[in-house]
């Protein structure tokens, strides 16, 4: 006979085990170690804003001591006073943005795709200037920049100088002393906080952009114009904003390559603490031109037609 064998009953259905919830310490980890951060910003950055704040609206003096009056007339004495500071401040940090930009564009495309083995050594000599004291880089141009120094021999050569006097950036021989010889210390000490952002947006795009671009017949202006610089606008963005940001607020340009004619409004900040020893009216010097430097950042920001910053 045949031997029936009958299946097993089935398993009884196991009711499913209860995960444990994650452990409430994990879910704070990050918060713990965003503390540190948080601190340092509270105590560095915001507790002092708070003072200067504090000091922009009070009255008195060193003597006497300073008391919050809510003299909000400081602002408007402080920026009727020395308006012409503002205006040359923006008016030298844009122009050493764009003499950073046109110079800088090139050699962080150079490095990207161009410069092969070569581009370590060539990143290292891009960031050397940090490797001393930037009033010593600052100091070294009043020696190239010297009167009867080659580089003002080239320039009278070449009959730069007769347009650069034309223009007001210069007088007569002299670079020294003049909005050029800022411009110059502005654009040299600020150099490579364009190049590094434009170098790493640019080495973020696919090389086969580019030769699709050859395969539809595209010449290499029209690659470099519809393809190469629309895709590396956050860098643009980023490396002018990390240029222009601190050179309007800068003063040892002005101060150690300039003139009493090319004071910024950094050397006003400055002397208002140092010398005068007016609180009041140098603090709120520092909140206009903070101010000033945020809206026209917002404005810049929003007509770049990008929100990605390197």
């Amino acid at each position: 006979m045949a031997a029936v064998t009958e299946a097993p009953p089935p398993l009884a259905p196991t009711a499913p085990r209860k995960q444990k919830p994650p452990r409430r310490r994990g879910r704070l980890t990050p918060y713990w170690l965003l503390l540190p951060g948080i601190l340092w910003l509270l105590v560095f950055f915001a507790l002092p804003m708070i003072y200067q704040a504090s000091t922009s609206v009070q009255t008195g003096s060193l003597e006497q001591g300073y008391k919050v009056t809510w003299h909000f007339a400081t602002y408007w004495d402080a920026l009727s006073a020395y308006w012409p500071q503002f205006v040359r401040s923006v008016l030298y940090a844009a122009a050493a943005t764009l003499l950073c930009l046109l110079l800088g564009y090139p050699l962080a495309y150079l490095i990207a795709f161009r410069a092969g083995r070569w581009r370590n050594l060539i990143m290292i000599l891009v960031i050397a200037p940090f490797f001393t004291s930037f009033l010593i880089r600052t100091l070294a141009w009043k020696t190239i920049l010297a009167d009867g120094g080659p580089v003002v021999g080239a320039l009278n050569t070449l009959h730069v100088l007769d347009v650069t006097n034309w223009l007001g950036w210069t007088s007569g021989d002299r670079v020294l002393a003049t909005p050029l010889a800022v411009v110059c210390g502005l654009t040299y000490n600020f150099l490579p906080f364009m190049i590094l952002p434009l170098y790493t947006s640019l080495e973020r795009i696919d090389p086969r952009l580019h030769e699709a671009a050859g395969d539809l017949y595209a010449r290499p202006f029209t690659t470099f114009r519809k393809v190469t610089f629309p895709l590396s606008m956050p860098g643009v963005v980023s490396g002018t904003l990390l240029t222009f940001i601190p050179a309007a607020g800068d003063y040892v340009n002005a101060d150690l390559l300039g003139s009493t004619d090319t004071r910024m409004v950094g050397n006003v900040i400055q002397t208002q603490f140092l010398t005068v020893l007016d609180y009041p009216k140098a603090a709120a010097l520092s909140f206009i031109l903070m101010a000033a430097i945020l809206v026209m950042v917002t404005v810049y920001i929003r007509r770049s037609g990008t929100e990605d910053l390197v």
